[in-house]
């Protein structure tokens, strides 16, 4: 049996899910009917205590990839295995592991950070992000997440996609974006999904003539976090002083007990065949979606208390080489002015701990031409740490 499963694994892999590296590894959200998987495949008739077993097992033993492809293989096989690799996967804060797209937007561990590199392409103004301490030589990497920058007349958005070849807003690869002001000092993180229920999406609207847009999900944005750099009028010597505000994680998420919201699912169905919508004059369907505007203010429940507040961690003088510095453990070669820590912006009476305030949620630095590090840790998401670190590389003169 376990050398049935690793056949089947290595066969799929290289025939299918490997095939192409600009995109991100998605199970069926919707699989077959049960009657069509226990005639088209013979692995979906195993006993409930087997099959429990075998995935264990499979689980436990491919921890990093590219071998974790073997875990996303057991979940499409029919609805089955998918339910059962749901109940044995854990969310990144509990395993410290990437498995399906949804643990992008899920928090990170809360004792050692995911550390991930972003890889610029200058030419065409695309950013991806790979799952793994460095670029390796086989060009195996996993890719997580990529975004596009896209100039507007008066502000500058970075298009977040799971795919690095699809970046139109109206695709299921869609996961978010970030919007810049026209002085590229204040920036908004916009969701594809509401991370809680208080969450609401702008009254705006945008038409998309698109075959792609699921007709029982708009595809709406929602306004997640604001990210702020002060202005630096009389462009004195030092780093840039940055805060961002995460409307979808309470301060109390970093208390003792605390927790963070935790999606257990991505709205999109990635496998839906859709039928075209009724339209007129022999046009794609015709969708009416939500979009929101940078002025549009998300609304926070009052039972949450107040939204955690980050700030970059200030950095020490150093007198023999003349410049500011941090301690990014290695993980940080080549100066730039693009390098920050963050760390948790608290008052008193939120009762966080000394050493909570002091822990560094999201680092990002240099380490090579158009390559660098990201390390982000709980209460964030491998997609809101993306964002963040996004911001970075948006000029701004004014802060600098």
């Amino acid at each position: 049996m376990k050398d049935g499963i690793g056949n089947i694994s290595k066969r799929g892999g290289e025939r299918k899910l490997w095939r192409s590296r600009t995109r991100s590894h998605v199970v069926p959200d919707q699989p077959p009917a049960e009657s069509e998987c226990v005639e088209q495949c013979p692995w979906a008739n195993l006993p409930p205590e087997l099959l429990l077993d075998i995935i264990h097992r499979v689980e436990e033993s491919e921890t990093a990839w590219p071998a974790r492809a073997a875990v996303v293989f057991c979940a499409a096989v029919c609805r089955s295995w998918r339910e059962i690799t749901k109940e044995i996967v854990k969310t990144p804060e509990q395993c410290g592991r990437l498995t399906f797209p949804i643990s992008l937007k899920q928090p990170g561990p809360r004792e050692s950070p995911i550390q991930c590199y972003i890889r610029r392409d200058r030419a065409t103004s695309t950013y991806l992000l790979f799952y793994g301490l460095v670029p390796s030589e086989g060009e195996s990497d996993k890719l997580l997440l990529a975004a596009r920058k896209v100039r507007r007349a008066t502000c500058t958005d970075f298009i977040i996609s799971l795919a690095a070849d699809d970046f139109a807003r109206a695709s299921y690869s869609y996961v978010g974006k970030l919007r810049s002001n026209f002085l590229g000092t204040k920036f908004t993180v916009y969701d594809s999904q509401p991370p809680c229920d208080s969450m609401i999406p702008s009254t705006t609207h945008r038409r998309f003539h698109s075959k792609q847009v699921s007709p029982r999900l708009p595809a709406c944005n929602y306004s997640i976090g604001t990210i702020a750099y002060e202005l630096n009028v009389l462009r004195t010597r030092g780093p840039r002083r940055m805060h961002c505000i995460l409307h979808s994680i309470p301060v109390s998420a970093i208390q003792e007990g605390g927790t963070a919201p935790t999606p257990l699912a991505l709205p999109q169905s990635f496998d839906e065949q859709l039928s075209p919508l009724p339209s007129s004059k022999g046009k794609g369907p015709l969708i009416e979606t939500g979009s929101p505007s940078l002025a549009v203010t998300p609304l926070f429940s009052l039972g949450s208390g107040d939204p955690l507040t980050l700030k970059n961690k200030a950095p020490r003088w150093h007198e023999q080489l003349q410049c500011w510095c941090l301690n990014f453990r290695g993980r940080v070669t080549v100066a730039s002015v693009k390098n920050f820590q963050l760390v948790a912006a608290v008052e008193p009476a939120h009762n966080v701990s000394p050493e909570e305030q002091e822990k560094v949620i999201l680092q990002f630095g240099k380490i090579g031409k158009d390559i660098f590090t990201m390390d982000y840790q709980y209460p964030l998401s491998a997609f809101q740490a993306f964002a963040i670190c996004l911001s970075s590389f948006d000029t701004k003169p004014a802060c600098e």
